[in-house]
């Protein structure tokens, strides 16, 4: 049963929502705070239920969208059906409320240990745009996409948001008369946040392309069964030539940001090899997919290239120092 409440929770997926946070705490906020002569201000325990809050609710989404998505899946992928098989249906929609409620309560801890608990109300929203989109949206045409790409592209921001608040207090002096004093610490998170959207928009249409038959046969109107496989595939196709443009331009706003003269030549050789390339071959995957075999391997390919990403902050603390 343990083995099963980890799969539908996605367990993998969740280390990974918990690595963000932390990566953006230690290796991209701290070491450009570090720089304008300021440091971290909220302390590690808030932080810690700020990760499990996030966690939490991330979990909750994910039962809620198995619960709702059984018919369905038994059609596109019945081989990995838990709910009804392996765990009824009432278990798994009290595990959505369960993990909802720890999830919204760390968050009233964490926005109340900062001084604004009227943020405990970014958990409660998150929390019902995932139930709506498992019940509603995700049926309607690009809006479901629309909505688990921002929800993915809010986990890096939510390691800044929560940290403002401490660092207004103490530093209040020094962001009031240095209006630019942010700029890069907003770039460089605000960049993985862009990442991360357009990443999983595309990955979001590759899945809805892999599961056109039991859409179809459901009545969804996702993007394949309203505008057909091939155009979402040019559509998904777009996305990815759109994100090789945005990092071309990303790393030409970074040189802005070091010393007069210096290039960053790790980070140039980094792009090029972990994400242009990769997200290059990705296109060309997708374009030439036939079956849902190859839009397997397109959607899981997706996923590696965004861990490509993540990782890139490990490095980034050596590069600014």
């Amino acid at each position: 049963m343990l083995r099963s409440i980890l799969r539908i929770v996605r367990a993998k997926n969740l280390i990974i929502v918990m690595a963000t946070l932390y990566l953006m705490r230690f290796f991209i906020i701290q070491p450009l705070l570090l720089r304008k002569g300021m440091d971290l201000q909220l302390n590690e325990l808030l932080f810690l239920f700020l990760c499990l809050a996030t966690v939490f609710i991330t979990a909750a989404g994910y039962v809620i969208n198995d619960y709702f998505d059984t018919k369905t899946d038994l059609v596109n992928r019945p081989q990995t059906v838990i709910v009804g098989r392996v765990l009824s249906r009432r278990i798994v929609i009290l595990l959505h409320w369960g993990l909802n409620a720890i999830g919204v309560f760390l968050g009233f801890l964490v926005s109340y240990g900062v001084g604004k608990p009227l943020l405990t109300l970014v958990f409660i929203l998150i929390a019902g745009l995932l139930w709506f989109y498992s019940t509603t949206y995700k049926r309607q045409f690009l809006i479901g996409n629309l909505i688990v790409a921002a929800l993915t592209a809010l986990v890096p921001l939510m390691a800044l948001l929560f940290e403002l608040p401490k660092l207004y207090l103490v530093y209040w002096d020094k962001i009031v008369f240095t209006t630019s004093l942010f700029n890069d610490v907003i770039y460089w998170v605000g960049g993985y946040s862009f990442f991360a959207f357009f990443l999983t928009l595309f990955r979001e249409i590759v899945k809805d392309i892999e599961d056109f038959e039991g859409d179809t046969e459901y009545g969804r109107n996702t993007l394949p069964v309203v505008l057909g496989i091939k155009n979402s595939q040019i559509i998904a196709s777009g996305i990815l030539l759109f994100t090789i443009v945005s990092l071309a331009y990303i790393f030409g706003a970074h040189l802005n940001f070091l010393p007069s003269g210096r290039f960053d030549y790790f980070t140039f050789i980094y792009m090029i090899i972990g994400l242009v390339i990769p997200i290059f071959v990705l296109m060309i995957k997708l374009l030439f997919a036939e079956n849902k075999e190859h839009y397997h391997w397109v959607s899981t390919f997706s996923k590696f290239i965004m861990l490509i990403g993540i990782l890139y902050s490990v490095f980034f603390k050596f590069v600014v120092t």
